[in-house]
């Protein structure tokens, strides 16, 4: 069965060359013009990947709302931003948000489709546990792989698909730092360093929500990140 993927996208000959080029690779693609349109029909049936452009027509940060939605909707939903807007503060509002990945419209095709290609790979690996891993403890934190969910004291932390899999690469080894390299390919990764950042941010921030003392997660400055033994 062809995976489903939304376009939400105001421009409609960029939403057009979009959905054309992702039709011929295999994909089966909605495309919405407006963030209205776009969650009156996702609500129905929610698609296996969206992209969002963020402004969308006169509501110039739409796409920020219909993510906050989405990701309302579903914890695990891949959701990308493909826009024109480069500023580290949308960048970093995006993946706030919730996105899993950000970019912008100058990426070519091919890498566009890697992107889109690590975040299946993603979604298949959380439906699939390891072999005889199907829960990891680490003190107060508790993963389950089978179930796709974290919990802290007891207390679920609700993460998107990226920010579990990095948790669970980081904390699977504690005291272990872990590079952008690594932490990309445990996590199926294809991001720059400032994004690899944010979402770390974004986690702890998950983490203090539950437990105001949180500090289980290290920066090991020029090198990575660690849980802490």
């Amino acid at each position: 069965m062809r995976r489903r993927i939304a376009i939400i996208e105001d421009d409609p000959a960029i939403r057009a060359n979009y959905s054309e080029a992702l039709h011929k690779h295999g994909f089966e693609v909605l495309a919405y013009a407006d963030r209205a349109s776009a969650i009156a029909a996702l609500r129905a049936r929610l698609p296996d990947l969206a992209i969002i452009d963020i402004g969308l027509g006169p509501d110039v940060d739409g796409g920020f709302a219909l993510c906050r939605e989405l990701r309302a909707a579903s914890e695990t939903l891949p959701i990308l931003f493909l826009t024109a807007r480069d500023s580290d503060f949308d960048i970093v509002s995006g993946l706030r948000l919730g996105a899993d990945d950000y970019l912008t419209k100058d990426i070519s095709l091919p890498q566009l489709l890697a992107r889109i290609a690590a975040l299946f790979r993603r979604a298949e690996v959380s439906r699939e546990p390891e072999t005889g891993e199907e829960k990891l403890e680490r003190g107060a934190l508790a993963i389950d792989l089978k179930r796709f969910t974290a919990t802290w004291k007891g207390e679920p932390v609700p993460l998107t698909l990226t920010e579990f899999w990095m948790v669970h690469a980081i904390a699977k080894f504690p005291g272990h730092v872990k590079n952008r390299d690594q932490l990309m390919h445990d996590a199926n990764l294809v991001v720059d360093e400032a994004t690899i950042t944010s979402h770390v941010k974004r986690i702890r921030r998950k983490f203090l929500a539950s437990d105001p003392d949180f500090d289980r997660i290290d920066t090991v400055y020029g090198i990575g990140y660690r849980w802490k033994a």
